[in-house]
C-alpha cells in the first residue's frame, strides 16, 4: 500500500444495504449461481473487496471468520477463469484441512453454472494418488494446506508457473501453526505477475512484512466483525465434568421444550459418538462433519427442516451457513475456545427475530472461557443447574398425562377397548385401575418411566477450585499446558482424561517449536488445536499429549509426518531410552533440575 492510499474501513452492516451483487461487476453465470444459493446482498467485506480484485489489484483484508470473506475472493477468481487452461490458475492456502474443504465446497457452489471448472483440495491425510490423478487431468483451482503443497512442489508434481491468482486465507493462523517458512517458499515459487489476496483477522509484524514483500501496491480493507450475540437468545452455561456431559445432555433434552436442536462437538469422532448415544436413548439424531459427503449433508439438513430429524450433531465447519427455522436450541457439548466460533454457533438459533436458547457445557477448568465470551460479547451468561431427577420425572409424568389425554380424544378406538377391559375385569376380578396400570407397563416396555433418585453426595467436602474435572486435585503447575505451550507439566501426573502421551523423534537439537509440532500433526492427522494437551520438547525427542483413541489410520498418517525434514516416528510413550525411573516417576536425564528448584518444576 502506498503512502497516499488510505485503508478502507467497512463496518459490517446490521441491516442489508441497497447494494446487490449485480452492482459489483460480476458476470451472469456467477450471479445466477448466487441466486441459486439465496445470496441477495453482499456483506461489507464482499462489497469492498470484489470490485478491487476484479480491477486486478492486490488486497490485504482484515476480517474475522464469518464475515463472508470466502465469497469475497472466490467470486472474482471464478468470474475470470480461463477454462481452456488446464494448469492451475488459482491457489488458495488455508491453515487446516477443514477450512480447505469448506473453501473447495464454496468454489464448487459458486461455479455451478460454469461447465468444466475443476477444483482440487490438497491436504495432509488424503492419499497422494487421488491428488496426482486430478493434477494430471488438469485443475483450475487448488485449495490446500501449506505442508502438502510443499510436498508436491518438492516432488515436482505441482506446476505453479502459470498461476494467476494466489489467496492466503487466515494468514495469521498459518503463522501461529508454524507455516511462515512454507508460505514464503510457496510465494517465491509463483510468478511475479500473479494477483495476491491476503486475509487475516489480525496484522502482526510478520504478516505486515510479508504483504510488503510479496504484494504489489495492495489495497488494505478492514471490516469490523460483529462479535455481539442476538438479544433474542437466552444464553446459559452448565458446570459439568467431562464424564457427566452425556448424562447432562440427556437430562436437558428431557426437561427443555425444544423443537429442533444443534449440538456442537469439537471433533468428528465426538459428533458421531454423541449422535449414536442419542439414537440409543430414543432420540432422532444424526451427525454431520467434514467426512460427510455433500449429498448426505443436504439430505440430513432437509430432514431437520421437515421435522423427520430433531437433533443435529455437528462440527463448526459442517454447520457453516446452516439456517433452519426449527432450531430453537443450540448446545455447545464442547465449548469453543474462541469468541467468534461461539457467536457463529449460537447464531444458528434466534434468527429473523425469533427467540432461541444456547446452553454451553463448561468443565471446571474452562470457567475462564465463559468470562472471555462475556467480555467480548458484552452479554452475561447465566449459570444453570443440572436438571434434578425430580424435575425429569415431573416432565415425564406430564408427557405421560398428555399421551393419555390425546388417546382419550380418540373416542371410537376408546369405545372398542372399553369392552375389552370390562371383559377382563369381569372374568379376572381385577380392579379397573390395576388393569390400566398393567396396560401402562405394556406401553412403556422395559424402560422405566421414572428415574431413580440420585445417590447421596459423599460426605467428603468437594472444593471445585481445588479439583479438576476428573475429581483429582490440581495446582497451578499440574494443569495440562495449552497446545503450543512447551512448559513441562509435573512429570508425576498421568495425561488428562481421554488423552495419552505420544513420543516423536524430533527435539531441541532439531530446533523444533511447539507451534511446528501442532501445525504438522493437525494438518496430517486432521486434528484441531483443542486435541493437543501438554507438549514437552526434550533434547532428542518430544512428548505430546493427544487423544488416546486415535484411529489406526490417523496414527499411520502421523507416523509418516515430517517436521523440519525429519520423520517423527510417532508412537505411544513408554519411558524408553533416554529416560530412567526414579521414585516411580519418569525423568529425562538431560531435563533433570536441582532438587531445591521446586518452583521451576
Amino acid at each position: 500500500m502506498t503512502e497516499s492510499d488510505s485503508p478502507i474501513e467497512a463496518e459490517a452492516p446490521s441491516e442489508p444495504t441497497e447494494m446487490t451483487f449485480s452492482d459489483l461487476g460480476l458476470g451472469d453465470a456467477v450471479l445466477k449461481a448466487l441466486r441459486d444459493v439465496g445470496y441477495e446482498t453482499p456483506s461489507a467485506i464482499q462489497a469492498a473487496t470484489i470490485p478491487t480484485l476484479l480491477a486486478g489489484r492486490d488486497v490485504v483484508g482484515l476480517a474475522q471468520t464469518g464475515t463472508g470473506k470466502t465469497a469475497a475472493f472466490a467470486l472474482p477468481i471464478i468470474d475470470r477463469l480461463d477454462l481452456s487452461q488446464k494448469s492451475p490458475q488459482a491457489l488458495v492456502l488455508a491453515p487446516t484441512r477443514e477450512l480447505a474443504l469448506q473453501v473447495c465446497e464454496a468454489f464448487e457452489k459458486y461455479a455451478g453454472h460454469l461447465k468444466g471448472v475443476h477444483v482440487l483440495p490438497v491436504y495432509g491425510g488424503q492419499g497422494y494418488g487421488v491428488q496426482l490423478s486430478a493434477l494430471r487431468r488438469g485443475v483450475h483451482i487448488i485449495v490446500g494446506t501449506p505442508g502438502r503443497i510443499m510436498d508436491h512442489l518438492d516432488k515436482g508434481t505441482l506446476d505453479l508457473s502459470e498461476l494467476k491468482y494466489l489467496v492466503l486465507d487466515e494468514a495469521d493462523e498459518m503463522l501461529k501453526m508454524g507455516f511462515a517458512e512454507d508460505v514464503e517458499t510457496i510465494l517465491a515459487e509463483t510468478p511475479d505477475t500473479k494477483q495476491v489476496a491476503l486475509f487475516s483477522a489480525t496484522m502482526p509484524a510478520t504478516i505486515r512484512r510479508m504483504s510488503q514483500q510479496y504484494l504489489h501496491d495492495p489495497e488494505e480493507i478492514t471490516v469490523k466483525g460483529k462479535t455481539t450475540t442476538s438479544a433474542n437468545i437466552a444464553q446459559r452455561y452448565l458446570i459439568v465434568s467431562f464424564q457427566q456431559k452425556m448424562d447432562a445432555l440427556t437430562r436437558i433434552l428431557e426437561v427443555e421444550n425444544f423443537d429442533g436442536m444443534i449440538v456442537f462437538g469439537r471433533t468428528k469422532s465426538v459428533t458421531e459418538e454423541i449422535a449414536e448415544k442419542l439414537r440409543a436413548r430414543g432420540y432422532s439424531a444424526a451427525a454431520i462433519n467434514g467426512d460427510i459427503a455433500q449429498v448426505q449433508r443436504e439430505r440430513t439438513v432437509n430432514q431437520l427442516k421437515s421435522g423427520k430429524l430433531d437433533i443435529l450433531v455437528a462440527t463448526d465447519v459442517a454447520a457453516r451457513g446452516l439456517d433452519v427455522e426449527r432450531i430453537s436450541h443450540v448446545v455447545n457439548f464442547d465449548i469453543p475456545t474462541d469468541t467468534e466460533s461461539y457467536v457463529h454457533r449460537i447464531g444458528r438459533t434466534g434468527r429473523a427475530g425469533r427467540s432461541g436458547d444456547a446452553i454451553s457445557f463448561v468443565t471446571p477448568r474452562e470457567r475462564g472461557l465463559v468470562r472471555a465470551i462475556e467480555r467480548a460479547t458484552r452479554q452475561e451468561l447465566t449459570e444453570m443447574q443440572l436438571p434434578s431427577v425430580d424435575e425429569v420425572n415431573v416432565t415425564r409424568l406430564s408427557r405421560f398425562d398428555d399421551r393419555i389425554t390425546a388417546a382419550l380424544a380418540e373416542t371410537e378406538r376408546i369405545e372398542g377397548f372399553r369392552d375389552i377391559v370390562a371383559h377382563y375385569v369381569r372374568n379376572h376380578d381385577v380392579p379397573e385401575v390395576d388393569v390400566a396400570a398393567a396396560l401402562a407397563v405394556v406401553a412403556q416396555g422395559e424402560s422405566p418411566l421414572l428415574l431413580e433418585p440420585d445417590p447421596e453426595p459423599s460426605s467428603r467436602p468437594f472444593r471445585d477450585r481445588d479439583r479438576d474435572d476428573r475429581g483429582g486435585r490440581f495446582d497451578r503447575d499440574d494443569r495440562p499446558g495449552r497446545a503450543g505451550d512447551d512448559r513441562p507439566p509435573r512429570r508425576d501426573r498421568a495425561p488428562r482424561e481421554g488423552m495419552a502421551t505420544y513420543r516423536i523423534a524430533v527435539g531441541k537439537r532439531h530446533r523444533v517449536e511447539p507451534r511446528q509440532i501442532v501445525g504438522a500433526l493437525a494438518n496430517e492427522g486432521g486434528l484441531r488445536r483443542d486435541d493437543f494437551g501438554a507438549i514437552q520438547i526434550r533434547p532428542d525427542f518430544s512428548l505430546v499429549e493427544l487423544p488416546a483413541d486415535l484411529p489406526r489410520g490417523t496414527l499411520e498418517k502421523l507416523s509418516d509426518t515430517r517436521i523440519s525434514g525429519r520423520l517423527i516416528e510417532l508412537r505411544l510413550d513408554t519411558g524408553g531410552p533416554g529416560r530412567r525411573r526414579e521414585g516411580g516417576r519418569d525423568f529425562d536425564r538431560a531435563d533433570r533440575k536441582p532438587r531445591h528448584n521446586t518452583r521451576d518444576r
